[in-house]
């Protein structure tokens, strides 16, 4: 039996071209804008050459959704390498809140949160995709202490979590505008999250 081939090098090109056209839709108009139409407009190309690829809605969204989160979640992953015990938490934190700086990616991942508040499969994804991000920064968290239990480290994680999403809206400008006594504020509660230090 012959093995069937696999998408050639021009044929993964085109999807991811188009895959960027997608996600620019989504940034710019929001998800109720998302439609093959759209899309195929905003790639210049025949909406029947974006259907070859992408034949439904549906299959665009969950593709999309699969790139947007997979690109998070490598990000996360080699934030959180740390090899040097005692050290990173400060590192970790300036990363990640210096992704606030750019509006565009907080702008993607709120509409990536608005399709999951509609629609199951985005949402299912999304948890799948927040329970892996609690999952890396618990390691970290345990990589930093040795001897903390696993019980000990993902509550913390989860929070540290739920703090960098929500901070995102407000740090970005988009629903909020940052100041230098929250920002003081966050980080010093973020930290303490991390180390597990005890906060008033």
């Amino acid at each position: 039996m012959n093995a069937v081939p696999g998408p050639t090098s021009k044929g993964k090109q085109r999807r991811t071209a188009l895959l960027d056209a997608a996600e620019r839709v989504l940034t710019s108009s929001g998800g109720s804008q998302l439609t093959l139409r759209a899309v195929a407009e905003e790639a210049g190309v025949r909406l029947g050459h974006l259907q070859y690829y992408f034949p439904a809605r549906t299959g665009l969204l969950s593709a999309l959704l699969d790139r947007v989160l997979a690109s998070s979640l490598e990000r996360v992953t080699a934030l959180t390498v740390a090899p040097t015990h005692g050290s990173g938490y400060e590192a970790l934190l300036g990363s990640l809140l210096s992704d606030h700086d750019d509006p565009r990616p907080v702008r993607l991942f709120t509409e990536v949160w608005s399709l999951a508040a509609h629609d199951e499969e985005a949402a299912a994804a999304v948890r799948a995709f927040h329970d892996q991000y609690v999952t890396h920064v618990a390691a970290f968290i345990q990589d930093q202490a040795p001897g903390l239990s696993a019980a000990e480290a993902r509550p913390r994680a989860e929070v540290f979590v739920v703090l960098m999403e929500g901070s995102a809206l407000f740090r970005s400008g988009i629903t909020g505008r940052r100041t230098a006594g929250a920002d003081a504020r966050l980080r010093g509660t973020a930290l303490a999250l991390l180390a597990g230090v005890a906060t008033r």
